[in-house]
């Protein structure tokens, strides 16, 4: 009974919980739906406040434009009434002139009548006049005006001539004095070194107890370095020192170079020689080209092929008289630029062909050219302006110059090699007469390389084993000998040596 009396008040309990529950849910769902209906209708109220508003706006804005756009047009009006009474008053005006110009126009007929009568009056009487004066002078008047031009012609000739005269004496007087100062103020602006001897080097050694490992073992370093080079090895009395003696500088470099090389390292022996005078060789090259680019580079010419900075770079160790042929070929274009500027001439045309003038020294040729046949062939070969090719072959006159670059560039070669210093013509002598002896020697057949050492006392020549046998060695060594006596002009005696070796190389591995 108890329990279930608990369970009927725990029902009612329930059932009075959820009818409160949905009691206080309906009252709010009618409390949230009167909020929404109050507040569509402030809503509503709102927008049609803001839309007057917005009408009443646009009304006034309408209102604002059309007062906008009736001020306009009346200022339109008021300017158009203006520029009408302009043109009313310009036409007035007009007209005004126009009435002006017929009574001038007028007037101007009058005048141009009486003028006519006037010129036919003046003219009447200058006929008349004309009569007479050919009556008195017994000619016609086309004669006196044939008379008088002839007598004009005849003065103003004789004028010509005296001023031409005027001009030519004075030509004479100022041109030499021009071209001394065009000359003098080339060399004064030039700075260049003067020439020195360049035909023999001295390499320093760390001590004497050296010579010995240079000579080597029966003088076998020496010899190989020697036939390697082409150099004349001097050892004698001298302290820590070896001098190295040979007409062509490119060798000397090599031997200097190398032999400084082989000293530092400490290793002297024939293969090691071989190799150090290979890379020096090698080395020498490069110095070729780049000596070749600086000067290019410093006399700012472009377009150079490098065949013909490597002919330049060649210069580098020849001599002329003693003068460095690159740095000859370098002061003639400077002097040939400046002269050039001076005279109104192509500065550049004429520096660049004052440097290519001698590019024929730096050409490897059996040819019996002339270096300048041979330069200006390789500078036609490669494209050179014709003018630069006739300027290298008429700097000796071997060909007329044909523009006013070519006699500058003689004029600059000229110059560079009269100035103090500059030549020394024994030297140049010495160094043709040992490269006549090393062409004899490669004339024949079986020989390999020629040099001439011992300053031109010895030739020493090597010859290919398999071509030239020991009785072929012979008959060369006459043959070279007797073309010498017969061609050549040389103090004392030369030595002809001729070398015939076999070499066989293997390694072990």
């Amino acid at each position: 009974m108890n329990i279930l009396m608990y369970l009927l008040i725990a029902f009612v309990g329930i059932a009075i919980g959820w009818l409160c529950r949905w009691l206080y849910a309906k009252f709010k769902l009618t409390s949230v739906e009167q909020r929404a209906e109050r507040l569509s209708r402030e809503a509503i109220k709102e927008a049609e406040a803001k839309s007057k508003e917005l009408v009443l706006e646009t009304r006034n804005q309408l209102l604002i434009e059309q007062q906008q756009q009736e001020r306009e047009e009346r200022e339109r009006r008021s300017e158009l009434q203006r520029t009408e009474r302009r043109l009313q008053d310009k036409e007035e005006s007009l007209e005004h002139k126009q009435t002006e110009l017929d009574a001038i126009k007028t007037q101007l007929g009058e005048q141009e009548t009486a003028l006519q009568k006037r010129e036919q009056a003046i003219g009447e009487k200058e006929a008349s006049l004309i009569k007479e004066l050919e009556k008195i002078a017994s000619m016609t008047a086309d004669e006196a005006k044939a008379v008088i031009m002839a007598q004009m012609q005849e003065s103003a000739k004789r004028d010509a001539q005296l001023e031409i005269n005027k001009i030519e004496q004075e030509a004479q007087l100022t041109a030499e004095k021009k071209a001394r100062d065009i000359i003098i103020s080339s060399i004064q602006r030039l700075a260049t070194e003067v020439t020195g001897d360049t035909t023999v080097a001295s390499v320093s050694l760390p001590s004497d107890e050296m010579k010995g490992r240079i000579i080597g073992r029966e003088g076998r370093n020496i010899r190989t370095l020697e036939t390697l080079t082409g150099v004349d090895v001097i050892i004698d009395d001298t302290p820590e020192a070896v001098v190295l003696s040979c007409f062509d500088p490119v060798r000397k470099e090599i031997a200097r170079v190398s032999l400084e090389r082989l000293v530092q390292d400490g290793r002297i022996h024939p293969a090691r020689i071989e190799e150090v005078v290979n890379k020096v060789t090698k080395e020498v090259s490069r110095i070729i080209m780049d000596q070749g680019e600086s000067v290019v580079f410093d006399l700012g010419i472009s377009n150079m092929s490098q065949e013909t900075i490597r002919a330049l770079g060649r210069l580098y160790f020849r001599t002329s008289y003693g003068q460095s042929v690159l740095n000859h070929s370098k002061e003639v274009a400077l002097l040939a630029g400046m002269i050039a500027s001076e005279v109104g001439a192509d500065s550049q045309l004429a520096m660049r062909a004052g440097l290519l003038h001698d590019i024929g020294k730096g050409i490897e040729s059996e040819s019996d050219a002339n270096h300048a046949e041979l330069g200006a062939d390789l500078a036609k070969r490669l494209g050179e302006d014709p003018r630069v090719v006739n300027a290298i072959l008429a700097h000796h006159n071997d060909v007329e110059p044909q523009t006013p670059e070519a006699v500058i560039v003689q004029i600059a070669d000229a110059i560079s090699a009269a100035r103090p210093g500059a030549r020394r013509e024994t030297l140049d002598n010495y160094i043709k007469r040992l490269e006549s002896l090393e062409k004899i020697a490669m004339s024949f057949e079986g020989v390999d390389s020629a040099f001439a050492i011992q300053a031109g006392r010895e030739l020493r020549i090597m010859v290919n084993n398999e071509k030239v046998s020991d009785e072929k060695a012979k008959e060369i060594a006459k043959g070279i000998a007797e073309r010498i006596e017969a061609e050549l002009r040389y103090p004392g005696r030369i030595k002809v040596t001729i070398i015939r070796e076999t070499r066989v190389v293997e390694y072990a591995r």
